[in-house]
């Protein structure tokens, strides 16, 4: 079966078959491949080296001394609400004060000549206890603007 099939092939076809398998058979010269080469990572180094000054932003101001953000004059407080009608305004100072907050109502007058009563919360001497107490606002509900206000 196999002379049958043998004869049957092309005299060119034998010549390829015996090249290729001829080829295969001879090693083959070994060819410089690439090495690979493993990546450097430096930055382990330069972190070692460099050093970053971090600031304190969680420190409390001394009221004494003067920082460029908030001088001695200026004082900040939180307007809760605003209410025309004042028994309102004294009930939400009074939940204000449950919740442990100094708060205290000023009487407004706007353009049209109308009252309204601003229901405050302050003032503060620093920063921390001004956002402590706003939290507190925010976790029972209540929206709370910051006001700066300067003392004449």
């Amino acid at each position: 079966m196999f002379l049958m099939r043998l004869s049957e092939m092309d005299p060119v076809q034998k010549i390829a078959k015996r090249d290729t398998t001829a080829t295969s058979q001879t090693p083959k010269k070994k060819t410089k491949e690439p090495e690979t080469t493993q990546p450097r990572f430096d930055f382990y180094d330069i972190l070692k080296e460099t050093k970053v000054n971090i600031p304190d932003f969680m420190e409390e101001e001394p009221s004494s001394s003067k920082s460029p953000e908030q001088s001695p004059a200026e004082e900040y407080i939180l307007q809760v609400a605003s209410f025309k009608n004042a028994d309102d305004a004294e009930q939400l100072k009074v939940e204000l004060i449950l919740l442990n907050l100094e708060a205290q109502i000023e009487k407004a007058r706007i353009r049209n000549g109308e009252t309204w009563h601003r229901v405050l919360v302050g003032p503060f001497l620093s920063r921390s206890q001004r956002e402590t107490a706003r939290a507190t606002l925010v976790a029972n509900r209540y929206e709370a603007l910051v006001l700066k206000r300067t003392a004449e």
